[in-house]
C-alpha cells in the first residue's frame, strides 16, 4: 500500500518583512511567558516593560511564521506550534548555559554549578541532612551549589523545564512513573503526623483508622504547598468517604497555632501535617520534638500507615555525568548513623 507523502514544511516568505535572525532573548522571553501564564507576570519577572515584551514575542512569531500564543482575558495559552517551540527553546537555552559555563571553566573564570530546588515545608531533619551531604559531595568535586527555595509539584516541573538541575521532594508513585526525562533516587518513605482532640476515643487508643479520619474535618494544606501529597492523600481518604475534602488551615504561622484553632473548632477537627517522619518507623530515625502547649490535642498514628510519600532526589536526565555523580554521592551520604547513637523524641 502506498503511503501518503508528508506535506513539505513551508518557511516564511521573504517578502513578509520578518526579522532575519533569531536571538536568544526571544527564546528567553517566550519561555518566561509560557511559565508565567500572562505577559504581565512574565514582564515583572524579567524586569522589562510589558509593551516591550509583547513586541519581542510578536517578532519571534514573525521569525517562526506562525502564532505561538493564544491571548485571552485569563492570560495566554500555547498554540500547537508554541508547545513544540517551548521544548526546543528550553533545550537551546540549557545547552547555551552549559556551554558558557564550560567555557568559563576552561578559561579559569569559574566552577561548575549545580542548581538544587529545596522546597519549603520539608522536614528539617531531612533537609539539613541532605543539604549537608550534597554540599560535601559538591565541594569534593569542585562544584558550586545554587540553592533554590521554590515549590515542587508532583511532576517536578522546575527540573523538567530546566529551571533547576535537581530537586528534593516527594514522590507519591514509583520513580518509574516520573515523566521523561527525569531520573530519581529515593531517600526513604515518610508519613504525616496526625493530631486529634484529646477527648476523642482515638486519643486514648493512640491510633485512628482511616475511616474514622474520613469522617472528621481534617486541617491540611493548602494544596499549593504540597500538591503531590495533597492530591494523593485526598484520593486515599476519599476511598472511605467520596465527599471528603481537606480544610485549609485558618492561619499558617506554625503548627502550634493551627492546633490551637483546631482545639476550639465547632466540631471535632484533626490536624494532618505534611510528611514528617520515616514511615514505620525504622531504627535510627529522629522525629522532631512535638510542639509544647497542645494539651487539648493529642498525637496519634494512622492504623496501617496508609498516607505516605517517598523523599527523593530528582534530576534532569541530560545533567552532565559529573554532576549526576554528586547526587549519587549525596544519597550515599544520607545513610542514617547507627541506632545506638540516636533517640526518638515523642
Amino acid at each position: 500500500m502506498k503511503q501518503a507523502q508528508a506535506e513539505p514544511v513551508r518557511l516564511p516568505r521573504s517578502d513578509t518583512q520578518a526579522p532575519q535572525g533569531l536571538e536568544l532573548r526571544h527564546l528567553r522571553y517566550f519561555v518566561a511567558v509560557a511559565d508565567a501564564g500572562t505577559l504581565t507576570h512574565a514582564a515583572e519577572r524579567l524586569f522589562i516593560a510589558q509593551p516591550t515584551l509583547s513586541q519581542q514575542i510578536r517578532r519571534l512569531e514573525q521569525v517562526v511564521g506562525t502564532p505561538l500564543l493564544h491571548r485571552g482575558r485569563d492570560g495566554v495559552q500555547l498554540s500547537a506550534a508554541g508547545t513544540m517551540l517551548l521544548d526546543a527553546a528550553r533545550d537551546v537555552l540549557s545547552m547555551v548555559e552549559h556551554g558558557v559555563s564550560q567555557t568559563r571553566q576552561a578559561a579559569g573564570l569559574g566552577r561548575p554549578r549545580l542548581r538544587i530546588v529545596i522546597p519549603p515545608r520539608l522536614p528539617e531533619a531531612l533537609t539539613v541532612t541532605t543539604a549537608s551531604a550534597l554540599r560535601s559531595a559538591a565541594a569534593a568535586a569542585g562544584v558550586d551549589v545554587d540553592w533554590m527555595d521554590t515549590p515542587l509539584d508532583a511532576e517536578f516541573s522546575p527540573v523538567r523545564q530546566r529551571q533547576a538541575d535537581a530537586g528534593l521532594g516527594w514522590l507519591t508513585a514509583s520513580p518509574d512513573a516520573l515523566p521523561a526525562p527525569l531520573d530519581a533516587m529515593t531517600l526513604g518513605e515518610f508519613e504525616p503526623d496526625l493530631w486529634v482532640p484529646a477527648s476523642h476515643p482515638a486519643a486514648r487508643r493512640g491510633s485512628m483508622n482511616l475511616d474514622e479520619l474520613a469522617s472528621m474535618d481534617v486541617i491540611f494544606g493548602p494544596r499549593r504547598a504540597e500538591p503531590g501529597t495533597y492530591d494523593a492523600w485526598t484520593s486515599i481518604v476519599r476511598a472511605m468517604n467520596p465527599r471528603f475534602e481537606f480544610t485549609d488551615p485558618p492561619l499558617r504561622h506554625s503548627l502550634p497555632v493551627v492546633l490551637a484553632f483546631a482545639a476550639t473548632a465547632g466540631r471535632p477537627a484533626a490536624v494532618l501535617t505534611g510528611p514528617a517522619a520515616i514511615a514505620g518507623p525504622p531504627p535510627g530515625v529522629i522525629r522532631l520534638p512535638r510542639p509544647a502547649g497542645t494539651g487539648d490535642m493529642a498525637p496519634v498514628s494512622i492504623a496501617g500507615h496508609p498516607l505516605t510519600a517517598t523523599a527523593a532526589l530528582v534530576w534532569h536526565g541530560d545533567l552532565p555525568r559529573p554532576l549526576q555523580q554528586i547526587l549519587f554521592d549525596t544519597v550515599d551520604g544520607v545513610t542514617p548513623p547507627p541506632p545506638a547513637s540516636l533517640s526518638r523524641v515523642g
